[in-house]
């Protein structure tokens, strides 16, 4: 009985781990369109924002034959000094129509008032269309260059069957 569990936990473990797919892509975030700013009273250089704006894939993302299009993201910020955590959401819209909701989390360092680096995690929430039910997570790392972002994103995804 032992050895027919152990083949069945083995056999669905190696269905699950067949069932991610790989998925990586470039998107360039620019100026947030809405942004505010209040500061903490405990010492100088600490703030709360939050943030709203858009951004264009210029190598897209492909989950399940749509590609992603263009982002929205909403992101809260802890700042102090010249390092940022940050956390949010952003919503795709990709060339099929249908929508997925990412959940953001990270660091992103500034000099001068300005962003110079990113880096996170994020997590499948939601999605529309094909892409209901979707699953996945990975990870995201950016480089400024001037008023952009350039960020490059890695991760997986699994869609039910």
């Amino acid at each position: 009985m032992k050895a027919i569990r152990f083949a069945f936990v083995t056999l669905f473990l190696a269905t699950v781990a067949v069932a991610q797919t790989k998925v990586s892509g470039t998107v360039q975030c620019g100026k947030a369109d809405q942004q505010s700013a209040l500061d903490v009273a405990d010492r100088p250089h600490h703030s709360l924002m939050i943030a709203q704006g858009k951004c264009t894939w210029t190598q897209p993302m492909e989950i399940n034959g749509a590609k992603s299009k263009e982002d929205s993201f909403t992101v809260s910020s802890d700042v102090s000094g010249n390092s940022v955590r940050e956390t949010g959401y952003v919503t795709d819209t990709t060339d099929s129509g249908d929508k997925y909701t990412v959940r953001v989390q990270g660091t992103m360092a500034m000099a001068d008032g300005k962003q110079v680096s990113e880096k996170g995690t994020w997590t499948f929430v939601s999605g529309t269309g094909k892409l209901k039910g979707i699953k996945g997570k990975g990870t995201f790392e950016g480089k400024a260059d001037g008023d952009n972002m350039n960020i490059s994103v890695e991760g997986e995804y699994e869609l039910p069957k």
